[in-house]
């Protein structure tokens, strides 16, 4: 099964403590959509502040709309050269090691 995923990539200069910021108060925003039940089961993302990058699991209704309000949270924020996003299919996450950041349900 083909599964959408977001890869945001994040320049330097753009402190990674205001994007999981951004990254909370998108779930908080999806809870208050779907319910904490729903997020909770549905949800799945992940940072991995070393390479810089964030993945979001939009497979489901839940995520994609973690995955709209986290960008648009960001372009607000940061503006839009600020980040890079890719969209991924799992299979292509799974066959390429070097974009596979483990996602986490919380």
């Amino acid at each position: 099964m083909n599964r959408d995923i977001y890869r945001y990539e994040f320049s330097r200069d753009i402190p990674l403590q205001k994007v999981e910021e951004s990254l909370a108060l998108s779930v908080l925003t999806a809870e208050s959509l779907h319910g904490r039940a729903q997020v909770r089961l549905d949800a799945s993302f992940s940072m991995d502040k070393e390479k810089r990058v964030c993945i979001v699991d939009a497979g489901t209704e839940v995520g994609c709309h973690i995955a709209r309000i986290f960008t648009g949270y960001l372009t607000q924020e940061f503006g839009e050269g600020a980040f890079s996003v890719r969209r991924l299919n799992k299979e292509s996450v799974t066959k390429s090691p070097e974009l596979e950041v483990p996602v986490h349900e919380e």
